[in-house]
C-alpha cells in the first residue's frame, strides 16, 4: 500500500469538519475577521495551527513566487528557504495543484528533509481559482499521522486564508 495520498481540492468542506476541529476554524475566522494583510494572515494561522494540532513539529506556508516555493511566515526549526517547482511533497503539491498526505516521507521519492524528526507530512495547496498562491505545510515527527479529517479541515483552513486575504502581486507569479 503507498504511502502517498492525494487529494484534490475543492473549497469549502465546513459539512465534513467534526466538532473538535470547530475551535480552530473559529479561531482562524476570528484572526482574518477584519484582516486582510497577506503576511499578518499568514503568520497568525501559523502561530496558530500548533496550538490546535497535536503532534506536529513543524507548520506554516510556503509562496509562489517566479517559478518557486520560498519559504514564508512558519512555527518550527528552521526550514529550505527556496524549493523548486516539482521538488518534495511540497513542490509536488504545488505542481498537482492537489493536497498530498504522507504517510511516511522517508518513502516519498525526493522528500527534502528540512527537519530530520519530521516523519509524515501534509501540504495542502493555496488556490485562488486556478491560480496556485503557495501551499500551506504540516510536518508531524509520527508516522502516518495525518488522515482524511486532517485534510478536510486544513483544506477549509487554506480556503479561508485565501479568500480572506489581499495577495500582493509579487505572489501567484511565474
Amino acid at each position: 500500500m503507498s504511502s502517498i495520498q492525494t487529494h484534490v481540492t475543492t473549497g469549502a468542506h465546513e459539512s465534513a469538519i467534526s466538532a473538535g476541529a470547530s475551535e480552530l476554524l473559529a479561531n482562524v475566522e476570528a484572526l482574518l475577521g477584519g484582516e486582510r494583510d497577506w503576511l499578518a494572515n499568514l503568520a497568525n494561522v501559523a502561530a496558530l495551527l500548533p496550538a490546535h494540532l497535536q503532534d506536529i513539529n513543524w507548520a506554516g506556508f510556503y509562496l509562489w513566487r517566479q517559478g518557486e516555493l520560498v519559504l514564508g511566515p512558519f512555527q518550527g526549526r528552521p526550514a529550505c528557504v527556496r524549493i523548486a517547482e516539482g521538488r518534495g511533497v511540497c513542490g509536488q503539491a504545488a505542481v498537482r495543484r492537489t493536497t498530498v498526505v504522507v504517510k511516511d516521507v522517508h518513502e516519498f521519492p525526493g522528500h527534502i528533509a528540512c527537519d530530520s524528526r519530521s516523519r509524515s507530512e501534509i501540504v495542502v495547496p493555496l488556490l485562488n481559482d486556478a491560480t496556485l498562491l503557495g501551499v500551506l505545510d504540516i510536518d508531524s515527527p509520527s508516522l502516518a499521522r495525518f488522515d482524511d479529517a486532517d485534510r478536510v479541515l486544513l483544506e477549509t483552513v487554506a480556503h479561508h486564508v485565501v479568500r480572506a486575504t489581499d495577495w500582493p502581486d509579487f505572489i501567484g507569479k511565474d
